[in-house]
């Protein structure tokens, strides 16, 4: 799977509660709730974002909290991928879970800047930043996790198995 898109960019530390505030979890309808993601640190990021849009930050992303909203409303605003120095673990589980692409990767982190237009192949790991004509390469997730992601999650994924 490839996919191209611009670039959002943040720093170290992007926790839950910046992802998605926590005074508007009471919010059931997902896509109601994404159109505060990222409010509190991006406040034009729901008037800007167009689908394939990717996000990328530096160290940490997706501290705090464990609920799973933070990643659910990235992907309700269809980011088709957050590339990152490095995620907490409950993020970076629960991102897979619901079937958010992530790639862990400190060079694309570094070198790409807000606005760069990005292409990622999820099957090799490589991360092209097309505006600077720079290539990075990533760990792919293996075959399994990518039924995962491609599926839309987990749930999704164990129902197409009939498990």
């Amino acid at each position: 799977m490839i996919v191209k898109g611009s670039v959002f960019k943040y720093g170290d530390n992007v926790d839950t509660d910046v992802i998605i505030p926590a005074r508007y979890l009471n919010i059931a309808d997902p896509a109601e709730l994404a159109t505060h993601a990222m409010e509190d640190i991006d406040t034009e990021f729901v008037k800007k974002v167009q689908p394939g849009d990717i996000i990328v930050a530096n160290r940490n992303f997706g501290c705090g909290s464990s609920r799973e909203h933070a990643p659910l409303v990235l992907k309700e605003n269809k980011v088709s991928c957050v590339i990152a120095a490095s995620f907490a673990r409950i993020f970076y589980r629960n991102a897979i879970n619901i079937g958010l692409p992530i790639l862990e990767c400190e060079a694309a982190a570094n070198g790409i800047e807000a606005g760069d237009e990005v292409s990622v192949d999820f099957d090799t790991g490589v991360i092209t930043n097309v505006t600077k004509g720079e290539t990075y390469q990533a760990a792919a997730f293996p075959p399994f996790i990518q039924s995962i992601i491609h599926a839309g999650g987990l749930l999704k994924s164990l129902k197409e198995r009939g498990e």
